[in-house]
């Protein structure tokens, strides 16, 4: 990624932190929309943030050692380490299948609104969907 864009990152991720903590000590009267808002905008922007800086970090760190860099996009494009962290994901999704599952069901019985309930379904359901649609569209590609 270019510098940059690097940058742009860091300052949106800055500019989302400082967006939340001005909406938490803001808002008085906060409807129900706004009680949450605050917390998504300061956890996405330290998330933003955090990216932006680490690709900067690591950008200024492998600058100073041309064959470091080289190093590193080969162990990066590697088939190896390419099979390795897709096996991982793939035992983390078979993992989560099974979570999940047991997340909706202890939250039915809870009796936990059914708002966060379906949420938690349809996200379910879409991550599944999503595997379905990646699993017909590589069988017919190899």
């Amino acid at each position: 990624m270019k510098k940059s864009t690097n940058y742009i990152i860091v300052i949106i991720g800055i500019v989302l932190v400082a967006a939340g903590l001005y909406l938490l000590k803001s808002v008085e009267n906060p409807s129900q929309l706004l009680t949450a808002l605050p917390y998504v905008c300061i956890g996405f922007g330290c998330g933003i943030f955090g990216h932006g800086m680490g690709s900067l970090i690591a950008d200024k760190a492998v600058k100073s050692d041309p064959s470091v860099q080289k190093q590193m996009e080969i162990e990066q494009n590697d088939e190896r380490n390419i099979a390795i962290s897709n096996s991982a994901k793939a035992k983390a999704y078979d993992i989560m299948t099974f979570v999940f599952g047991a997340l909706m069901v202890s939250f039915a019985l809870m009796g936990v609104d059914i708002v966060p309930i379906l949420l938690l379904v349809f996200a379910y359901l879409f991550v599944h969907g999503c595997a379905i649609y990646y699993r017909l569209k590589y069988d017919k590609e190899m």
